[in-house]
């Protein structure tokens, strides 16, 4: 192995190891164009009501539609940020919108939350 290649190998093994491990599944091709997609493949989605980081999603709103959690020592990376919540807690957000799975999604690939609450709740797409 010549220096260039061990160099690229580190370099590519260090950046992999910076991905936010929320997001290990890759967009999700759907009927309805990629989707974002959670560790376990589940479609992501973004509430109208938020507003630049700050998730509007609380109390049985949350219930319905899960926060994507994140860890105190998770850290933003493409495009991805960590908000806080009223209560404290850490979720991850692309593009400073929050974002939730919905819990009438059973399966990778479902959007069944798309368009939800008179168009409110959407895919969130790259």
């Amino acid at each position: 192995m010549t220096t260039t290649s061990i160099r690229l190998a580190l370099t590519l093994a260090i950046s992999l190891a910076l991905v936010p491990t929320a997001f290990a599944a890759p967009p999700a091709e759907t009927g309805k164009g990629n989707v974002l997609t959670d560790a376990k493949g589940m479609s992501l989605y973004t509430f109208d009501k938020d507003a630049d980081g700050k998730s509007a999603c609380n109390g049985p709103c949350a219930t319905n539609w899960p926060v994507l959690k994140a860890e105190a020592s998770d850290a933003a990376a493409d495009g991805y940020t960590v908000i806080t919540r009223d209560d404290g807690s850490k979720q991850w957000a692309y593009k400073r919108k929050p974002l939730y799975t919905f819990a009438k999604d059973t399966k990778p690939g479902d959007v069944t939350g798309d368009g939800f609450l008179n168009g409110a709740w959407h895919l969130a797409m790259p």
